[in-house]
């Protein structure tokens, strides 16, 4: 259970070491390229552990790293391409809908019907070069009605030609303090100073108009900040740039900019591992400098550069709150988050209530 902490008068709370997670609802566990025929992989998803896998027919599915039999993990068995087979006692699963096909110690005396044995699979599709898995929440059995589940995530795109790259960094916190420092707007000239960015005497006032949508907010479309070298260099196009950015829960931040024919996107989630660690991953699209030589190299490095300066602000971070300190949420800067927790209180409490009445404009300086 998660340590609470109240922040401010009007009852907003942060959690501690740990953070309640968010189940019924699509998460990115692996990037899909690392799964290839006849191999296993592992990750941990929401405190589950997964194996995953590519079947022969090129299809994707993740299960509970657990034989049902025993318990032993799954991933320290064999894969021939279409079953997963344990180590332990040679049970042979179906990985997609984890029903067993095969129990080698039955005998002719045993009326056992191994196909009504199931491991825990869960829906799992491949989309923006990632292994998304639908995780329900702990007890809540097999999902067995797969097209009656909210859609998978997808970044936008506006061409049928572009370049994209990945970026992934592990994060030493619970899910809420990643998403929180996700969305806080003030950061950036402290964190990410640099030349190709911004510095700290390059902050000035800032006003936006934020909107509710549904389970989540978005900052209107407005011309992105000037004080950010990025975005300047669109300016040669000599056409008005606009950006719009989204977030949505459970833990997904979408940016999309706009010149003319011309446009980037990403896709940004906080994905809890555990309930006390999490993971950024980044997925950008862009049709912009399309012909350069070497675009895609040089986005990675400097995107990665930015991934970086946030982890490392985290584990900073995550040594301060090993001593579990008050904290306090103030201003307009940190109204998205106060959004964020009472989104998430909504969603758990099954209310649907939304935090924001309609469109309110935001101010602060950065």
């Amino acid at each position: 259970m998660a340590r609470l902490t109240t922040i401010d008068p009007a009852g907003t709370q942060i959690p501690g070491p740990s953070a309640t997670l968010i189940y019924d609802d699509w998460y990115p566990a692996i990037r899909s390229s690392e799964l290839r025929a006849k191999q296993l992989k592992t990750a941990m998803l929401l405190d589950f552990p997964l194996v995953l896998g590519r079947r022969n027919d090129g299809s994707i599915f993740a299960m509970r790293d657990s034989c049902p039999h025993r318990g032993i993990p799954l991933s320290v068995g064999w894969f021939d391409g279409n079953r997963v087979t344990c180590r332990y006692h040679g049970w042979e699963f179906e990985p997609c809908s984890g029903r067993c096909e095969l129990i080698p110690s039955l005998s002719s005396h045993d009326h056992l019907d191994a196909t009504k044995i199931y491991a825990t699979s869960f829906p799992c599709v491949e989309r923006d070069g990632y292994a998304w898995v639908y995780v329900p929440g702990p007890g809540s059995g097999r999902v067995k009605d797969v097209d009656a589940l909210p859609p998978v995530p997808e970044l936008p795109k506006f061409s049928q030609h572009y370049r994209s790259a990945h970026l992934t960094a592990d994060l030493p916190c619970n899910v809420d303090h990643g998403i929180i420092g996700l969305m806080d707007p003030a950061h950036g000239p402290f964190v990410h100073q640099a030349w190709w960015w911004r510095s700290r005497s390059s902050i000035r006032e800032k006003t936006k108009r934020f909107e509710p949508i549904p389970e989540g907010f978005r900052m209107a479309a407005h011309a992105p900040s000037g004080n950010s070298a990025p975005y300047k260099l669109l300016g040669i196009y000599g056409e008005p740039v606009e950006t719009t950015i989204d977030f949505v829960l459970p833990n997904r931040r979408s940016e999309t900019i706009r010149c003319g024919k011309k446009w980037f996107a990403s896709l940004t989630t906080i994905t809890p591992v555990t309930a006390s660690t999490c993971r950024i991953d980044v997925i950008g699209a862009w049709n912009v400098f399309y012909y350069v030589p070497f675009v895609t190299p040089i986005a990675k490095f400097f995107g990665a550069k930015f991934v970086q300066q946030d982890q490392e602000t985290m584990i900073q971070q995550a040594e301060g709150l090993r001593h579990n300190p008050s904290l306090m949420l103030i201003d307009d800067a940190d109204k998205p988050a106060k959004w964020y927790f009472a989104l998430k209180q909504a969603r758990l409490d099954g209310s649907g209530k939304h935090p924001m009445d309609g469109p309110v404009d935001l101010h602060w300086r950065s």
